[in-house]
């Protein structure tokens, strides 16, 4: 056996064991029993007070987690928000609770519904730029993410990723 693949073999090992968040290709993100796919954006408004972001969570595990948090050197504050509709009118607030990712289901964060909400950009990229986000989760920890700017119309759909909260 060759030493400089055995000693690859070892050091992915390690990286699974120790569940240090790695990015599975250039858009998608692991951290243990979560994947992290396609963090995007849409591009803000000149003036607009926040920016929404969006992904998908894969919970593969055995037991749930939540995303609780996050930060971001883009922006102010980086919120969990969750939209309602109530009464035939769509109210957006804080998920003060965070968004709970139950063993062997996805969350879609999209527009419209559960979203990541950044107040106060501190810079404004354009489309096909990129930012970096570390978010918190209650048991995986924090994760780097990077997110894409990208039109609404290039954001994935529903059927490519089977929806929001389902079975992967």
């Amino acid at each position: 056996m060759n030493l400089r693949v055995a000693a690859s073999g070892v050091f992915v090992a390690l990286i699974a064991a120790t569940g240090v968040p790695v990015s599975s290709d250039a858009h998608d993100f692991k951290a243990g029993s979560l994947e992290l796919k396609h963090p995007w954006s849409a591009k803000a408004p000149p003036v607009a007070p926040v920016l929404g972001a969006y992904l998908v969570i894969v919970n593969t595990g055995e037991e749930a987690d939540r995303l609780v948090g996050g930060s971001t050197p883009a922006a102010e504050r980086l919120e969990l928000h969750e939209s309602t509709l109530v009464d035939g009118v769509a109210r957006m607030r804080p998920a003060k609770q965070g968004i709970e990712i139950q063993a062997g289901e996805t969350v879609k964060l999209q527009p419209g519904g559960a979203h990541i909400m950044l107040v106060n950009p501190r810079q404004r990229p354009g489309e096909g730029e990129k930012f970096k986000a570390t978010l918190q989760f209650e048991k995986a920890g924090p994760v780097e993410v990077e997110f894409v700017v990208q039109s609404k119309a290039e954001a994935p759909s529903a059927s490519q990723d089977h929806g929001a909260h389902t079975k992967p």
